[in-house]
């Protein structure tokens, strides 16, 4: 298999301008496929026996209404596309790529243009566009990347735009990752069902512990323990052991059922085949929004200062009072700070379990960082504690806030298992939750962390990037007007090229860089 990739030479012929010196063009697209198992996460508690989704109105509410029309935008972004063999989905050895308007100079900053042409394996060309893509330019040696802007024309074709944001030799990669038939069997597959993790609640019983079946949606005729929020319409559910109460629910875990709905052939279509101003809150986060170069990360709409001296993040982070709020992707931010930053203490909160809450001291400059799960769906399979499991919006209300004030959000990856109506009303009800926050406290300052890219692997179905991209967007849009910071983790694990759900310090350390050019 090839991947379509450019190489060429950008070199200086005075300071605003660079040269292309050579031109090579390699066909190297790429099918690849995902999956790792994850470990990533608050209510009244009521007994009786629901099949769907907390429902305790007969007519929708505005927030239900959102959530239908959001999925049926993104359902016309991928329409449905039967095959009957692998020969007339997209193929990567035949599809073909060409520079748009190539010159003989290029300035840095200006934008190179590429058509992708797709094509089946029969070297037909595709009347019809939904492949899932990816775009990249890098110059290993400057350990520098960034990607690429990519439009759908929806007739088998593609426009993909690059900016130059560096000098030096650059290789262009454009990966397929799924051809437009796989994802439309992932979204299709996505939203079947609620039963492709299984959760199992620990109670305590005197002396002892009773485990019971848990999950979102629970299709048994058995008396359940509603774990409701009737405000945010959020629900969890668990079979109610025989004599013991809903209240004695103390932890819980996850595994896989191996329930897919995917056909044989689907399964098998899816195998991997092998100076601008000072960046802070509130501004307009584009797509690409940055690069690596040197392994630093730039945005591209705003000035980001490299705070890497201990001194200086001290300073920054002098009476603060820090809440980060998701799943273990933002839980390594307290593992990086507590070893770079030694002053930073953990603070032993009684918490049992990777997953309890976790917090770090630096009395004498009056430093408070906590960092709490989400609430669920938390899928890991090491059990974990559900005492005072809440949801973002619960822990967002309790905050008071003030100019001192910073909260990281993160959601996404425990998700990806699940319909993405779960994911959008959780979304819509955290914007809803920030929008109080910041009428009561417009000086508390809120950060969004995207996704992670993650593992390629070859159970896309379950939590693979086709589900996370999805989310990424949905949650771009849902938050697009709110006075938020963003970092954009899609992003820069897209251009450090990181392809694990925990990326190295290197990628930690910048995404931890911007956080604090927002909040200081």
């Amino acid at each position: 298999m090839q991947t379509p990739s450019l190489f060429f030479w950008i070199r200086h012929t005075m300071p605003s301008s660079v040269t292309i010196c050579k031109i090579l063009l390699f066909l190297m697209l790429v099918l690849t496929a995902y999956i790792i198992f994850m470990a990533s996460e608050n209510f009244s508690k009521k007994s009786s026996c629901p099949e769907t989704p907390l429902k305790t109105i007969t007519e929708p509410t505005e927030t239900d209404l959102r959530i239908k029309k959001i999925i049926e935008q993104v359902d016309r972004q991928i329409p449905h596309r039967p095959f009957s063999h692998v020969n007339t989905t997209t193929s990567a050895t035949h599809s073909v790529t060409k520079i748009i308007n190539p010159k003989t100079t290029y300035c840095r900053g200006d934008q190179l243009d590429i058509l992708l042409e797709v094509r089946d394996y029969l070297e037909h060309r595709k009347q019809y566009g939904g492949d899932f893509l990816r775009a990249r330019i890098s110059s290993p040696k400057l350990m520098t990347g960034a990607s690429g802007q990519i439009t759908d024309f929806n007739n088998g074709t593609y426009h993909v735009s690059f900016t130059l944001f560096w000098a030096g030799k650059v290789s262009v990669s454009l990966l397929l990752i799924h051809p437009s038939e796989g994802a439309s069997a992932l979204w299709r597959a996505r939203n079947r069902g609620y039963d492709k993790v299984i959760f199992t609640g620990q109670f305590a019983n005197g002396t002892s512990q009773v485990f019971s079946e848990c999950g979102l949606v629970l299709n048994t005729s058995a008396e359940l323990c509603q774990y409701l929020d009737h405000r945010d319409q959020e629900a969890f559910y668990c079979v109610k052991p025989q004599r013991v109460s809903c209240d004695a629910l103390t932890h819980m875990k996850t595994r896989s059922s191996g329930v897919s709905y995917l056909s044989i052939k689907e399964k098998n279509l899816l195998h991997v085949e092998t100076m601008r101003e000072k960046c802070q809150i509130g501004m307009k986060s584009p797509i690409p929004s940055g690069y690596s170069l040197q392994g630093k990360w730039n945005p591209a709409f705003c000035k980001l200062t490299q705070l890497s001296n201990v001194d200086v993040i001290n300073d920054c982070l002098k009476g603060k009072l820090i809440y980060l709020m998701g799943d273990s992707t933002l839980r390594q931010w307290m593992d990086y700070f507590s070893k770079f930053v030694k002053t930073l203490k953990y603070f032993d909160h009684h918490g049992s379990g990777a997953f309890k809450k976790y917090i770090l001291l630096d009395p004498e400059r009056h430093i408070h960082m906590q960092w709490k799960k989400h609430g669920p769906p938390f899928v890991t399979n090491k059990l974990y504690s559900f005492k005072n499991n809440e949801y973002i919006t619960r822990e967002i209300d309790r905050v008071a806030g003030d100019r001192n004030t910073a909260i990281v959000i993160t959601l996404g990856q425990h998700f990806r298992l699940f319909p993405v109506d779960i994911f959008i009303r959780r979304v819509i009800n955290i914007q809803k939750a920030i929008r109080r926050l910041l009428l009561r406290s417009p000086d508390t300052k809120v950060i969004l962390k995207a996704e992670n890219i993650r593992e390629l692997h070859n159970e896309a179905e379950q939590v693979g990037d086709f589900h996370g991209y999805i989310q990424y967007l949905i949650m771009r849009d849902i938050f697009q007007d709110l006075n938020v910071g963003i970092i954009d983790a899609w992003d820069m694990t897209i251009a450090y090229d990181s392809r694990i759900l925990h990326p190295p310090n290197n990628v930690i350390e910048n995404q931890i860089n911007m956080f604090l050019n927002y909040i200081c």
